[in-house]
């Protein structure tokens, strides 16, 4: 079996692929502290809860924080006996080259999004992922990576306006019933949902005249469906985009030999 895990800033996602199906996904907050052995309890705990062994023989790891990838690689070759691919790094391979700017570092959670992508959707692809930053990857027409945008995530932006601005409390994200506030939380609610709205729909549609081909658009990430209501800012919602993109390159780098 196939452990798939998807680190991200804010969260970790452990998903495990049967060869068929993913059987469960789990997830956990994202600290660099944790060791391999920690992660080994956490996890073998909540696969006994959902009655999956613990027969896994391969990894991927697709990380944006670079210093949890240590303990990760030991907790796979101290209790999976096996070496991960860690996206990004050259010794896993890519089914198609990003084409960006000479010295580029592409963000691995980026390439894993247009390789997901483009296997499930084809190309001329423009992927919104809502995490921690909210991204826009561009997905040609072969499948390769072309570039993108990267703006504040959702909840980076209500936490800034609550930590910088005194007055201003933390407030949940929700569609809210009107656009003009009349209390200090309808009012930041409203800025956010519908400031993000006119973001998504401004860059999604810049990007497409600039591209100047038919493009769809690909949501993922979990305020995906919020910013959903009622707009159609996207061709299609995808849950698990990112943990089918580690399988695709997984199954590729298994593939070319790259044991």
């Amino acid at each position: 079996m196939l452990l798939t895990i998807d680190c991200g800033n804010t969260n970790t996602v452990f998903s495990i692929w049967d060869g068929e199906k993913f059987l469960c996904t789990l997830r956990t907050s994202t600290e660099h502290q944790r060791t391999a052995d920690q992660y080994y309890v956490w996890l073998s705990t909540l696969l006994t809860h959902h009655k999956i062994p613990m027969d896994i023989n391969a990894v991927i790891i697709s990380s944006t924080v670079p210093r949890v990838v240590f303990n990760l690689r030991v907790l796979s070759d101290r209790y999976f006996n096996c070496r991960p691919y860690v996206v990004g790094k050259p010794e896993c391979l890519l089914p198609t080259q990003p084409r960006v700017d000479e010295g580029t570092v592409v963000g691995p959670d980026r390439l894993v999004n247009a390789a997901g992508g483009f296997d499930r959707y084809g190309g001329d692809l423009i992927v919104v992922d809502f995490g921690t930053a909210t991204t826009f990857d561009v997905v040609a027409e072969d499948g390769a990576y072309v570039g993108g945008i990267i703006a504040p995530g959702v909840n980076l932006s209500l936490q800034a306006l609550h930590e910088m601005a005194a007055a201003l409390p933390h407030v949940d994200v929700t569609k809210p019933q009107k656009v003009i506030g009349t209390n200090t939380v309808a009012c930041m609610q409203s800025g956010v949902f519908w400031g993000y709205v006119g973001l998504v729909r401004e860059i999604t549609e810049r990007i497409k005249a600039e591209y100047d081909r038919p493009m769809k658009v690909i949501s993922t990430g979990g305020l995906a469906p919020l910013f959903g209501q009622g707009d159609t800012l996207y061709d299609e919602f995808d849950e698990f985009l990112t943990i089918h993109g580690l399988r695709i390159i997984h199954d590729y780098n298994r593939e070319m030999g790259n044991v």
